[in-house]
């Protein structure tokens, strides 16, 4: 079973790309997680953001195998404490179906990408900038880790 995180947006400032990894790096070997970049759609004055999204969400969902369970991260989904987030994750691992995790691009996820999820679960009630989203989702993957495993890293 692997994880693996799809992200819209190809450039992020330094300090987005050296706290995803230093999280990333931690995560168990077994998952064999990635990140998987889409390129963001321009837009213009011409195009659309709903045309941008629309593009972006076919090279999203081209990426995505009709076997993987699908997360979309959405401010309006599933919210979940860290310590709920973690039993989630330990369930999945039972499961056997690669995850797949999806950040939509700066006018979220097209429709089809939102009817393809599995679960579409909210970081927060906050709009997040996508750098800050793809470094928090990495934490709380390490957090969800070290809490089923009982490392100390989450000390509460």
């Amino acid at each position: 079973m692997h994880i693996r995180l799809i992200a819209v947006g190809d450039r992020q400032p330094s300090w987005v790309d050296f706290a995803f990894e230093n999280y990333s790096q931690r995560l168990p070997r077994q998952w064999q997680f990635r990140l998987d970049l889409v390129a963001t759609a321009r837009r213009t004055k011409n195009r659309s953001a709903g045309t941008a999204r629309i593009t972006e969400g076919h090279k999203v969902l081209a990426k995505i195998k009709a076997s993987e369970y699908v997360v979309v991260l959405d401010e309006r989904g599933k919210e979940f404490s860290s310590r709920e987030f973690s039993s989630w994750l330990d369930d999945w691992q039972s499961d056997g179906r690669d995850l797949t995790f999806v950040i939509g691009g700066p006018d979220g996820h097209s429709e089809d990408c939102m009817r393809r999820a599995d679960l579409r679960w909210s970081m927060s009630r906050l709009t997040l900038p996508h750098g800050l989203a793809r470094v928090l989702f990495a934490e709380q993957l390490y957090r969800a880790w070290s809490l089923t495993t009982g490392h100390p890293y989450h000390r509460s």
